[in-house]
């Protein structure tokens, strides 16, 4: 175990994603969707902090009450790499939320992805990304993404992955506090779950819709009239099965100016796209410095 003093004065980010298009291609017979989607990440992020301890325990302190409990997928993503790594030390967390929650940006997922990252460095426990990824999975379909580090297209339940570089273009990024479950827009009648599977080639060409927007519009009268005012002055795109929605930008200067445009009372931000995950970057420079060596960090 590394320098208590060190690990506990380190901040983890855990960034969040849009998904620039989702295609809904099949149900499978466990009622999970077979899905195609491309997951951009983005620079904002919660973050995390881990100490150290030898009492085995795990204990969570959470900037929201409402997320401090047994429940979090923090605590269940550090007992669980505890239980399937057999490992007797402990670990003090502090989660502060910055995404908000049921906004479609993979906060939890990407929460419980820095929280399997990062306590596998600090236990010393020597597994793969890959490996990681594939204990994630049983967290949420989404955690596998966070956990690679990459932006990426994406097939299956979301976590059959292949890294793909993307323009590092700005986004202007609204959320509202009207959200819509994803279990109610995957249930919804007017969702399409035959659609023809496309091609990463489909996507560079323009096809880059979101199957369950209309559903979301449908089932959502505010979002709705979010989404006609956002769009008097963008293309306007959503993330997941929402209740964020997106505008692509060429340049910080446009998002901002975009951002600055649209109603003071929407919670929004101007923020850029990312390739790589600062939490690998983060880390890789971490480990670095201490001289320890991270298996498949690269």
């Amino acid at each position: 175990m590394q320098d208590e003093k060190e690990w506990a004065e380190h901040w983890w980010p855990a960034p969040a994603k849009l998904n620039l298009m989702l295609n809904v291609t099949g149900q499978r017979a466990d009622g999970y969707h077979e899905l195609q989607t491309v997951f951009q990440l983005i620079a904002i992020s919660d973050w995390l902090n881990f100490t150290p301890t030898k009492t085995g325990k795990v204990e969570l302190n959470c900037s929201s009450v409402a997320l401090a409990n047994e429940n979090n997928i923090v605590m269940r993503a550090a007992k669980l790499l505890q239980q399937y790594s057999a490992c007797d030390l402990g670990v003090d967390i502090v989660l502060k939320k910055i995404l908000p929650m049921g906004a479609g940006l993979g906060g939890g997922s990407s929460d419980a992805a820095t929280t399997l990252v990062v306590l596998n460095a600090l236990w010393g426990l020597g597994y793969s990304l890959q490996q990681l990824a594939e204990l994630g999975v049983t967290l949420g379909a989404d955690v596998p993404i966070f956990v690679l580090g990459e932006s990426a297209w994406a097939e299956g339940i979301g976590d059959e992955i292949t890294p793909m570089a993307l323009p590092e273009n700005w986004f202007v990024v609204v959320n509202s506090e009207h959200h819509c479950s994803t279990r109610e827009v995957f249930s919804h009648n007017s969702l399409t779950r035959d659609n023809s599977a496309i091609t990463i080639r489909d996507f560079l060409g323009g096809q880059q819709e979101n199957v369950c927007l209309p559903v979301v519009r449908e089932m959502n009268r505010e979002l709705d009239g979010i989404y006609r005012q956002f769009a008097e002055f963008s293309k306007v795109y959503m993330t997941g099965t929402g209740s964020s929605m997106f505008a692509k930008c060429g340049t910080r200067q446009e998002a901002v100016t975009l951002s600055e445009q649209l109603p003071d009372s929407w919670a929004k931000w101007a923020v850029k796209g990312v390739n790589k995950s600062p939490l690998q970057m983060s880390l890789k420079q971490f480990l670095c410095r201490k001289d320890v060596t991270f298996v498949e960090l690269e």
